[in-house]
């Protein structure tokens, strides 16, 4: 099959080069709007409950508070007569922006949380229509209309320095930072992953065509996303995946298509012959490759947020169009350029290598052979030293605190809990679907009140406090209230105000005390908020992990076992994963959750996200397998042609060494550059997955798997016998005389000693 899509691409190269610049505008014209219709957010489980209450409380009482201002006095209390004129000035010019809803203020009637502890601030929270762009636009908007300008006093009539924040401006923020690390990041990214590829291959024009397909994979992939985001919610964080893993697979079929080429060259073939040997060979890798990388990623559509299963749209996308040019772009150019792929040499490397044999890498690959056990036990000996501090990690949803301590939001975030006992938008929303009296409404509030990580309960029966109503409480008052009285029977319909951290383990019992509250008799309730959202995502993942872990195995396992026709292989590739993995997640763990490194790279300890270490996993787990399956292609064909296996895996490990040290060296460099973005999301994810690369192609490639393969010695090629490969006949072989070499690389014939005379 592969031969004859070289045969194909050789013959018609022009073709398929008028193909590609076709598809090349239509991904650049129509996926350029990709972002705007791409959302942040997506970490929660639609099916939850805290979804289900979301859905309710926004039909019958209008949603959640999304947006939280902190005013600040500068001329003493918030109860001064003139402060308190300006704090119910800044309410009515809130009130009356366009899509405001559900305005609570302090000055008007509010909950003495809503006063700062030193009574220096005050508080109002509300909420802003609409989502996605739409959402971020308004909330930038009311920013610049209400925040007092950085670096300026409190007006002087009002006497108040107003700050901006809450979820509705967190989506923003994010959305804004993501959007400019990404371009930063590609700005530097692309030129300096020229150069290296330059210094790998002493050659502009051999170093441009890896560059070339992981541009296509970008750009093809920002039109799927661009589609599937019209249809269906779509994670604007795909979009960093989308140039990490597009160069970075890029880069990896081209060096792999690239290397062989110079080879087949290098031994006498003319170019077209040796596109299609090059296509047989490297084509029959890269497509094993994408399909155990695409297997891995499509793992993450098991899981119910939208912000994983984007993860999977774009991965899937960029691997297949990553793939697909490798085979026929990337042949069809090399069967034009033919030597002249080798064009333009570097100064100081005007010799350019003809094939990949690295030196070091067979060195090293005879000392691991000679001791495997020596060799093999310091690397996973370091593997699980690293992997120790997992077994303490700790999980949140994102908040203002992913963002940089220079953003709005996050300022605000920061006053609200450093000053304030109520924690601004955080609320739980708590809705029935049954109808209830307001006798039994008012006894349900009073008992979720008496909870002592609860600030207050309000809702159209009035307010409550430490398990009584509130002084001067009334009927209709509240952030959950409205302007006119309840019917005589309703819906419960109730904000419960926290004390404590919405992303703390008191938060999350207060979630699971609130569920197990008896409700009102007919009555069937329904918890959301922030602290249920966490809730819930954290019960989402830990139950679908299982059925992820089967089916990456499961998958990546046949496929190998077909790769290889071996049964062992597949068992300890999924082996090394795992421990590389675990790794990671250990060191991902003493890095962002310990801290260390904090003021190194600029972020905020914490707990790790629900969704990154799933994201991790799948992304790692799937490049793992790719520098897999390029190592056992070399080693399985110098078996296959009769090497014992001890040096077919110096063979292998010869041929392979360089390649996909270089590789994972260009693709960490990618993701790397990911650590420099100030959102602690991206740094998460860059920093773990250029780790989880890095020690793939090195420590696990280069010492693990040729040690352990040595120690297996024959039982590596054992299999069944309805999976174990056919030895073809020694006459049904091919002979080599067909073959078309390059005219000027067959030896020329030998003349007599007498004839010379």
């Amino acid at each position: 099959m592969f031969r004859r899509a070289g045969a194909f691409v050789t013959r018609y190269p022009r073709l398929v080069l008028v193909g590609t610049l076709v598809f090349l505008s239509l991904s650049v014209v129509f996926g350029m709007d990709a972002t705007g219709r791409l959302k942040t957010q997506g970490y929660d489980d639609p099916r939850s409950e805290s979804s289900r209450a979301a859905h309710v409380a926004a039909e019958r009482q209008g949603a959640s508070p999304n947006l939280v201002l902190v005013a600040r006095s500068g001329n003493g209390s918030v109860d001064a007569p003139a402060v308190r004129g300006a704090g119910a000035e800044l309410t009515a010019r809130l009130s009356a922006q366009p899509h405001v809803s559900a305005v609570t203020s302090y000055w008007t009637g509010g909950a003495p949380e809503l006063r700062s502890r030193d009574g220096h601030a005050a508080m109002l929270v509300a909420h802003i229509d609409g989502e996605g762009e739409e959402l971020a636009a308004r909330a930038e908007r009311l920013r610049a209309d209400l925040a007092t300008p950085a670096g300026t006093p409190g007006d002087a009539e009002q006497a108040l320095t107003v700050h901006v924040g809450g979820s509705a401006l967190v989506d923003a923020e994010l959305q804004d930072l993501s959007e400019s690390d990404l371009k930063r990041a590609e700005s530097v990214v692309l030129p300096g992953t020229l150069i290296l590829l330059v210094l790998v291959f002493g050659s502009v024009v051999a170093a441009a065509l890896p560059l070339l397909i992981g541009v296509l994979a970008i750009a093809g992939t920002l039109l799927v996303l661009s589609v599937l985001g019209s249809v269906t919610d779509v994670s604007v964080f795909a979009l960093n995946l989308t140039t990490a893993l597009g160069l970075g697979l890029g880069i990896d079929y081209g060096l792999l298509v690239v290397s062989r080429f110079r080879e087949e060259l290098a031994a006498g073939f003319l170019p077209s012959t040796a596109a299609i040997r090059t296509v047989r060979t490297a084509g029959h890798t890269i497509a094993f490759s994408a399909a155990t990388v695409s297997a891995a990623l499509a793992t993450l559509l098991v899981f119910p947020p939208y912000f994983l299963r984007s993860f999977a749209y774009a991965g899937i996308a960029v691997v297949a169009i990553a793939a697909v040019s490798a085979v026929t772009v990337l042949p069809a150019l090399l069967a034009l350029l033919g030597k002249r792929v080798n064009a333009w040499a570097v100064p100081w490397r005007r010799k350019v290598r003809s094939g990949s044999r690295s030196g070091f890498w067979e060195g090293l690959a005879r000392i691991v052979v000679r001791r495997p056990l020596i060799a093999a036990l310091p690397v996973i000996g370091l593997l699980v030293l690293l992997a120790a501090p997992f077994a303490h990690a700790d999980f949140a949803t994102p908040d203002d605190r992913a963002l940089p301590v220079s953003a709005s939001s996050r300022q605000t975030g920061d006053l609200v809990r450093d000053r304030f006992d109520m924690k601004g938008s955080s609320a739980l929303t708590v809705v029935g679907t049954g109808s209830a009296s307001p006798q039994e409404r008012a006894g349900y509030a009073r008992r979720l009140s008496a909870f002592p990580q609860v600030a207050q309960v309000a809702g159209p029966d009035g307010t409550f406090r430490y398990g009584a109503p509130a002084a001067g409480s009334a009927a209709g008052s509240g952030p959950a209230g409205s302007a006119a009285r309840p019917a005589a029977d309703g819906p419960v319909r109730l904000s419960v105000i926290p004390l404590v951290d919405p992303q703390s383990h008191d938060a999350q019992r207060l979630v699971h005390d609130i569920r197990a509250t008896p409700a009102p008799a007919g009555t069937e309730v329904l918890v959301g908020g922030p602290s249920a959202v966490l809730v819930d995502a954290k019960a989402t993942v830990g139950e679908r992990i299982p059925l992820a872990l089967a089916l990456i195995t499961v998958t990546t396992f046949a496929l190998l076992l077909g790769f290889t026709r071996s049964l062992l292989l597949p068992l300890k590739a999924i082996v090394l994963n795992a421990l590389s993995l675990a790794a990671v997640l250990g060191a991902m763990v003493w890095v962002f959750q310990s801290g260390h490194l904090h003021q190194l790279l600029g972020f905020t300890p914490g707990p790790l996200s629900t969704t990154m270490p799933v994201l991790l996993f799948c992304i790692v787990f799937g490049l793992s397998v790719d520098y897999e399956v390029f190592v056992l292609a070399r080693i399985k064909e110098a078996h296959d042609a009769g090497q014992d296996n001890a040096r077919s895996i110096v063979t292998g490990m010869a041929r392979t060494g360089g390649i996909v040290t270089t590789a994972g060296a260009l693709l960490a460099f990618t993701l790397l550059s990911f650590g420099t973005s100030q959102v602690s999301l991206l740094q998460f994810f860059g920093i773990g997955a250029g780790l989880g690369v890095l020690l793939d192609a090195t420590l696990v490639r280069g010492v693990l798997v040729p040690a352990l393969m040595r120690l297996a010695g024959g039982l590596n090629w054992w299999a069944p016998r309805p999976i174990r490969p056919r030895e073809p006949a020694p006459a049904s072989r091919p002979p080599p005389a067909p073959v078309r070499r390059c005219p000027a690389a067959r030896p020329a014939p030998r003349t007599p000693a007498r004839a010379r005379h």
